[in-house]
């Protein structure tokens, strides 16, 4: 053994990891200072998100060259630990190695395979960031990106020549033949003192560039490589449409009340560990149609700002016993008022991110504090709040008016203490109020009488389920509109809802829930498709071309995908719009933005315009939010396209009338 060797070794070793451990220390006290929220659950689900999102890149491999890139250089990089420590008994005694696995062919094999894909990886890194320069990477910290890939392909440019001096000197206790590319090399070398030489230099090198990469990844971007697996495990495995609610009651501590993210102090301790993880890789923004139509609001951009203000004022948060006095509000001191009311919740970021960040989670906390403790939002969103709060419907309509749109159609409308029906259709604010939403609803209640079905709406007793209230921030209108409606359901107790709102259908479905409101709930949609494939509805399928536009509240967030695109074959030919399913754009509705105005290019032209490229002559809808903002997208672009509800095509397809008043 070299003693001389082994006292350097542990040297340096004690200085990385010192330099390490400091950083590290600061993360996770800034972690356990974070507001608690329930992420312990569901443990099963969290074990198999680890292994498909985190081990197996499902997400990075969406998009398959930079997902492979990457994947090549995670992958390898758990395949090639061993030879960290098998480097380490090499530096204090030169023909050591690990016991038994250092003596495998097949682990011999498998380093030299991954070190060729990590280096091709970084290669091929190299050359998107140099040559194509996507916009996704514009504002990451590039150079220091740059830098950790060179670390990276100094680590398997150490290993590979490494390996082949120790096959020169005879010193590999693995069958050379296993190891191709390190057995070419060891053929340039001869075996005299040059060697000996070369292969103390390389194991020195490779040592200290794993050491050093080791120092300076925590205070870089880059320290997603120790963070992601984390999030990934305390990632959303409850519906994706849902929010956290925010607790009201005098029950439980008074440090774990909060209304929504006003400094950093306020954040919770999974969206402290969001902005640790942001990789930077701008897959969020790409997708963004906020982003896409010239908006300020970037969520890569929104998490590193976070981020950023996270570690330039946490520390001295901590050393100030945890208190928040003086800290910097976090809009507009990390982000801008526009940032924050820019995004429309249609969650392709989320989809999109590799590492399970939840950059809706953080812009609605961030609205929570504007809306409940500053009253500062848009002000052309104060009459819808003040119309939700005191009329119990965006428009302010008369609650006495809600059933007016069936005149004439033979609905039932349940009164107290009436029996149950066997499905209660949960009509929404839009089509009840609406004139171009109306139809829908109108389409939907001719098709269930004309199957058979027994149904009933609530008519004054439907309120407003309070998402656009809860999506713009103000949390307790929501909450207040919630336990009114789950009293109201819970006293019908219908075996089955249906819904045309996807908002609706999000709301009922996954968030009433946490208020006492366990209900089966369908989209319509779905209730037709299984009236349609029952025979209960026997529509007569056209020549028409139709392109479906998935509403995100209801493929994204809800995994609604098949069945309306089940009505659209039923009743025409079907085609494809470009970004469809999971995938798809958003109609720019979301978020609130119904009650908004947009700044700059409008999000409901880019997509109408979108449409109108697949040569369909009808855009099917199955949300009355984007049948709205659709069909004005269409009259302001100047394409032709009819926009209707799959229920109206329906309807129409059953009896030329049916879609009519």
């Amino acid at each position: 053994m070299n003693y001389a060797a082994l006292a350097a070794l542990v040297l340096v070793v004690a200085l990385s990891a010192g330099i390490f451990a400091r950083r590290a220390r600061l993360l996770v006290r800034l972690v356990r200072n974070g507001k608690p929220t329930a992420r312990f659950d569901d443990v099963p689900a969290r074990i198999r998100n680890e292994a498909v999102i985190a081990l197996g890149q499902r997400k990075l491999l969406q998009r398959l060259l930079p997902g492979l890139m990457h994947a090549f250089i995670f992958w390898g990089f758990i395949a090639l630990l061993p030879t960290i420590a098998m480097a380490m008994l090499a530096i204090v005694d030169r023909p050591a190695t690990l016991p038994w696995l250092g003596q495998q062919g097949w682990f011999a094999l498998l380093v030299d395979v991954f070190a060729v894909l990590v280096l091709t990886g970084v290669i091929t890194t190299f050359a998107i960031r140099k040559i194509q320069r996507p916009e996704r990477f514009k504002g990451s910290h590039t150079g220091e990106a740059e830098l950790i890939l060179l670390l990276i392909a100094g680590v398997v440019t150490t290993l590979l020549p490494w390996h082949a001096t120790r096959i020169a000197l005879s010193l590999n206790e693995w069958p050379a033949a296993w190891s191709p590319v390190s057995n070419a090399l060891a053929q340039l070398m001869g075996g005299g003192p040059g060697t000996a030489v070369a292969e103390r230099a390389l194991v020195w090198a490779h040592v200290l560039i794993i050491l050093s990469f080791l120092a300076y990844v925590p205070y870089t971007k880059h320290l997603h490589v120790f963070t992601a697996v984390v999030n990934v495990f305390f990632g959303r495995t409850r519906a994706r449409g849902r929010l956290e609610p925010l607790r009201f009651d005098e029950e439980g501590p008074e440090e774990d009340m909060r209304l929504g993210s006003g400094t950093v102090a306020d954040m919770t301790w999974k969206q402290i560990v969001d902005t640790y993880s942001c990789t930077e890789c701008g897959r969020c923004q790409d997708v963004c149609p906020a982003h896409a139509t010239g908006k300020e609001l970037s969520p890569k951009l929104l998490i590193m700002a976070l981020r950023d203000q996270l570690f330039a004022e946490g520390p001295g948060m901590l050393a100030a016993a945890n208190s928040a006095d003086g800290l910097t509000p976090l809009v507009p001191g990390a982000v801008s008022d526009d940032v924050v009311w820019d995004c429309v919740t249609c969650g392709a970021c989320v989809h999109e991110c590799p590492v399970s960040i939840e950059h809706i989670d953080h812009i609605v906390d961030l609205r929570r504090h504007l809306v409940m403790l500053e009253s500062r939002f848009p002000a052309e969103a104060e009459p819808m709040l003040r119309d939700v709060e005191r009329s119990s419907n965006p428009s302010g309509n008369s609650q006495s008016e809600r059933a007016a749109w069936a005149d004439g159609l033979g609905v039932r409308v349940l009164e107290p203490g009436d029996p149950a029906p066997e499905v209660l259709y949960w009509v929404g604010c839009a089509a009840s109020f609406d004139p171009r939403a109306r139809q829908t609803a109108v389409s939907t209640a001719k098709l269930l009488k004309a199957a058979g079905v027994d149904f009933a709406i609530l008519g004054p007793r439907e309120c407003c389920t309070g998402d656009p209230a809860r999506r713009m921030g103000n949390e307790y209108v929501f909450q207040s509109l919630a336990e009114q409606n789950v009293e109201t359901l819970n006293d019908v107790a219908a075996p089955t809802i249906i819904t045309s709102c996807p908002h609706c259908f999000n709301t009922l479905s996954t968030e009433y829930p946490d208020f006492g409101g366990n209900y089966n709930v369908k989209h319509h949609t779905e209730f037709l498709a299984e009236l349609v494939r029952d025979g209960r509805i026997n529509p007569a399928t056209g020549d028409t071309s139709i392109t479906y536009h998935d509403s995100c509240y209801l493929a994204r967030h809800n995994d609604v995908l098949e069945a309306p695109r089940a009505l659209v074959a039923a009743v025409g030919k079907p085609v494809e719009m470009q970004r469809s399913g999971k995938r798809g754009f958003c109609c720019g509705a979301g978020g609130a933005h119904m009650w908004m105005e947009e700044r700059g290019n409008q999000i409901n032209e880019a997509r109408a315009r979108e449409a109108a490229e697949t040569g369909a002559a009808t855009l099917a809808v199955a949300c009355p939010f984007c049948t709205v903002m659709l069909e004005d997208g269409v009259r302001t672009s100047g394409v032709e396209l009819r926009v209707a509800d799959v229920a109206t095509l329906l309807a129409e397809s059953i009896e030329p009338s049916a879609g009519g008043n």
